[in-house]
């Protein structure tokens, strides 16, 4: 798997995800076997630049692995600056969102509310592709809704402009993450176009991982919620990709080892305020299995210390 001049480990994606894919996880998703791991976006208003979320966001400089940054927006020329922005601040390929459903970017009309305006997107990619000399990549819904499933015509749109890959998540605007993903779009999209493309949506096993390579013909996939309390799917699919076995199951002491060391990066990370809050969830995810009744959640979410947060945790998880 290759973007423009880079050349990927594997063809496993750690997805944009804001609020998730913060440089802790990117790094702990790399060392879990991701090929690459995507930023979350950065909004290309120049004016929230130079609050804390979008400066920790904006931090990447020397971090491991190729450094894919995410931008949204919905003027051509603000994401050019934005892209140039990330350039100068170490990106080696810049990420357009086209896909993110939420009501807060949508509301703006960007990420997949820009999927009804061709000639907008056109604009965009062209705006963006020429400002930087990194690979310009691209992600995407099938559509805006079931009825106006639009995606083909704005992968063969983001080929002509220039996009070096794009990611095709399997829903509709309209779909949110409600149902199940659909694949055949995408597939007819990687029928239809060169460029590599991505397969996203609803991948959160190694079956899964490879019934959609397999039935898309995708050039890699990316995989979101299903890395959220599990990053180590990545090494699990590789392993079954390479080999046609299941790799060993993680032993207890090594996923307490994982989420230890994670939860120490993100006090690091955000500092002994932001970063007990920003573990939360991590927290919360890691442990649905374990914690069903959600006993210990409540007593970890009251706990605003960093020590104290990591002894309640490393207590619950020697109990385990």
């Amino acid at each position: 798997m290759r973007i423009g001049k880079y050349q990927l480990d594997n063809n496993l994606i750690l997805a944009p995800m804001a609020g998730v894919t913060d440089r802790p996880f990117r790094e702990l998703c790399r060392k879990q076997g991701a090929g690459l791991a995507v930023s979350e976006m950065l909004s290309s208003n120049p004016r929230v630049w130079n609050s804390t979320k979008s400066k920790l966001r904006m931090d990447y400089h020397d971090e491991s692995g190729i450094r894919s940054v995410q931008i949204a927006g919905a003027e051509p020329l603000a994401m050019a600056n934005a892209a140039r922005l990330t350039v100068q601040l170490g990106a080696q390929i810049v990420d357009i969102n086209m896909g993110c459903p939420a009501k807060k970017v949508n509301k703006k009309k960007a990420g997949s509310a820009l999927l009804p305006h061709p000639e907008l997107v056109k604009a965009i990619l062209e705006s963006v592709v020429d400002a930087v000399d990194v690979p310009v990549t691209l992600k995407i819904r099938t559509g805006w809704d079931p009825e106006n499933r639009n995606g083909l015509e704005i992968a063969q749109i983001a080929e002509q402009s220039g996009i070096q890959a794009l990611s095709v998540h399997g829903r509709t605007r309209q779909c949110l993450f409600k149902g199940e993903a659909e694949y055949d779009t995408i597939k007819t999209i990687k029928e239809s176009i060169s460029i590599p493309v991505i397969a996203n949506g609803d991948i959160t096993s190694v079956e899964k991982a490879k019934y959609v390579l397999d039935h898309t013909g995708a050039d890699a996939i990316m995989i979101g919620r299903g890395a959220q309390g599990a990053p180590w799917i990545f090494n699990e699919i590789n392993h079954y990709l390479n080999t046609g076995q299941y790799a060993q199951r993680l032993a207890q002491m090594e996923i307490t080892e994982i989420l230890l060391n994670h939860v120490q990066a993100l006090h690091g990370f955000y500092g002994d305020v932001m970063g007990p809050r920003i573990a939360r969830k991590h927290v919360g995810w890691y442990l649905q299995e374990q914690d069903r009744l959600g006993n210990f959640k409540r007593k970890f979410n009251a706990i605003e210390s960093s020590s104290e947060q990591l002894n309640a945790l490393e207590t619950y998880l020697n109990q385990l």
